[in-house]
């Protein structure tokens, strides 16, 4: 059927022996080395190369460009958002609904866990891909409320066992209590809020969490999630988490933290005090660095737009360049040198230094001598091929692994976990000099 709608698309001159030809392609022929999937891989790096009759690698350009173009991307945007936010902070992708549709979407929460996020909002990628799911309710869940008439059932049982109690009823006691302590009216509490935070308890005790800013987080979301997690505590339950979506995110995650503090000394709940706090709205790199500057009590992180979309760098310029055909090396000469190729078949090697950071990525021709630790090396730096530098590496790592060969995987391929783990290694052995963010060392090759 494709060399059919080929027919019909190309000249009526073509050879019809063209067509046939097309009927034998063969991708057996085909071997395929590539940079380990999760590798931190600098620019004018040959992180793939393939090999086979020159038809048949050529078809494969587009294909393969589109395959790593944008997962590299992404998981490059995602490394940058948690070089940012620190080891410890939690971070969910929730571009799903910004995303360049649905299989961008997929791609965007693959490559997002690659690049060091924790999770994501997107069921199916969880299903697919097996990568830890979360999320948390919805303003339009919270303003589907009116009262607590509305809520249905309202009784729940003691976790450790016992007659169901009246949740809606205990809460009411605790909003009470929970005002009086903050010094705010209870009648400011929206009901209906309340009555969708008493729903969402009632039917996920041991998973209840608040989104704060539906009306007003000091005067109703606060208190109301409050009076909700101190009754479940009294039934032997234990709130999850609260979000704040909208306002100056830090400096509330700040007051919130300030009022868990004080619920939890004046009611005697240690727990209450470390409430994980969640944030989202629109969170950029800029996001990040205001809240490291000011300081925040945020937990857990959720970014969207700017993470799926990448708008600081909308697209990645991977190239496929030819560089040898029957032995012969390539070159194509260009008045922009950065478009200009490097010929021939390479070997890619990198080099570390006594502290184990790697400190430059060499290219070698097949068939010159692979370089070993200890060596002295004449080297010429991209950029600065008139001169010959010298370097000792104190380790030398083969970057080229060959993953395809006769029509079959020959190499064992790593589960998303496991690329995961080795992306997250590869940018901690980076020096970080060549780490950061603003105005980074550049890295020789």
């Amino acid at each position: 059927a494709d060399v059919a709608y080929l027919r019909s698309v190309l000249p009526s001159t073509t050879d019809d022996a063209f067509f046939d030809y097309l009927a034998t392609l063969d991708a057996s022929e085909v071997t395929v080395t590539a940079i380990p999937e999760g590798s931190v891989v600098f620019a004018r790096v040959p992180f793939l190369q393939v090999k086979g009759p020159l038809l048949v690698v050529q078809l494969l350009e587009t294909t393969l460009l589109c395959l790593v173009n944008y997962a590299s991307l992404v998981a490059t945007n995602a490394a940058r958002f948690r070089l940012l936010a620190g080891p410890d902070m939690k971070l969910m992708e929730m571009g799903l609904r910004r995303a360049q549709g649905p299989d961008g979407a997929l791609s965007a929460s693959k490559y997002s866990y690659i690049g060091g996020f924790d999770c994501t909002s997107n069921i199916l990628a969880g299903k697919l891909y097996g990568i830890p799911v979360r999320g948390t309710i919805a303003h339009s869940f919270v303003m589907s409320f009116r009262c607590l008439e509305e809520v249905q059932p309202r009784e729940l049982p003691p976790r450790a066992g016992g007659d169901p109690v009246d949740l809606a009823a205990l809460a009411m006691s605790w909003l009470q209590r929970v005002c009086d302590l903050l010094q705010t009216p209870p009648g400011k509490a929206n009901q209906g809020e309340l009555a969708a935070f008493v729903s969402y308890a009632v039917t996920f005790p041991c998973d209840f969490q608040g989104l704060l800013d539906t009306y007003c987080v000091r005067r109703s979301g606060l208190p109301n999630f409050c009076a909700v997690a101190l009754a479940l505590h009294q039934l032997g339950y234990q709130a999850i988490g609260v979000r704040l979506d909208s306002g100056d995110l830090a400096q509330q995650s700040k007051e919130i933290r300030g009022v868990f503090r004080a619920c939890g000394a004046h009611f005697q709940v240690p727990w209450f005090e470390t409430i994980p706090i969640a944030v989202s709205n629109d969170i950029s790199e800029q996001s990040l660095e205001e809240f490291r500057r000011e300081g925040s009590e945020i937990d857990m992180i959720g970014i969207g737009t700017n993470l799926v979309t990448c708008p600081l760098q909308p697209s990645l310029g991977c190239v496929y360049k030819l560089v040898e055909v029957n032995g012969s090396p390539c070159l194509k000469l260009t008045e922009d040198e950065e478009k200009m190729t490097i010929p021939g078949m390479k070997m890619i090697y990198r080099l570390y230094d006594a502290a184990g950071h790697p400190f430059m990525d060499l290219m070698a021709l097949e068939e010159e001598p692979s370089p070993s630790a200890g060596q002295e090396l004449g080297i010429r730096v991209l950029g600065r091929l008139g001169e010959t530098t010298k370097v000792i590496p104190s380790t030398v790592e083969p970057l080229h692994r060959t993953y395809f060969r006769d029509g079959q995987v020959c190499e064992p391929l790593p589960s998303l976990p496991e690329v995961r783990t080795h992306a997250q290694v590869s940018l901690n052995l980076l020096s970080p000099a060549h780490r950061r963010l603003h105005e980074p060392q550049p890295y020789p090759v």
